[in-house]
């Protein structure tokens, strides 16, 4: 029997989403999942856009991850994956503004509002080590 090219695609990705979901990471995989999860919150989260690329696997978890042993960490923790839950994306993003569409990325919002953001570019250049003492900064000056 054949495999079909979505069943391939979520059969690779699934250990991408694993990373995540193993550190306690909400995933939201529709719109209306994201539409209830965000206006509602108080309090901080944590918003992990997941892709595919070598960034998000290199830079991107691994900074995560590393980030959330942290003694002051958000009190909710989310990530959509781009490419793949492409309008759980699309409707996480409005929370990003000005911001322009990137993935990986990562956002931190507070009582709904965006007060700390990751892009790509940000990423890639920079290791999970960084992107970490990045975050745990943030962690430390909004999750009070």
């Amino acid at each position: 029997m054949s495999m079909s090219f979505d069943q391939y695609m979520r059969d690779m990705v699934q250990p991408m989403r694993d990373e995540l979901t193993r550190l306690g990471i909400q995933e939201l995989r529709t719109p209306e999942e994201v539409e209830a999860s965000f206006p509602a919150l108080k309090g901080t989260s944590l918003v992990v856009i997941n892709s595919v690329c070598g960034c998000a696997a290199g830079q991107c978890r691994p900074g995560v991850a590393q980030a959330l042993q942290n003694d002051l960490t958000p009190d909710h923790l989310f990530t959509v994956f781009a490419g793949q839950d492409k309008e759980a994306t699309t409707k996480a993003r409005e929370y990003f503004a000005p911001y322009p569409p990137s993935s990986p990325s990562i956002a931190l919002l507070k009582d709904g509002e965006l007060v700390h953001f990751i892009e790509r570019h940000q990423i890639e250049d920079r290791s999970a080590e960084e992107i970490a003492a990045d975050l745990t900064s943030a962690f430390d000056r909004f999750c009070r």
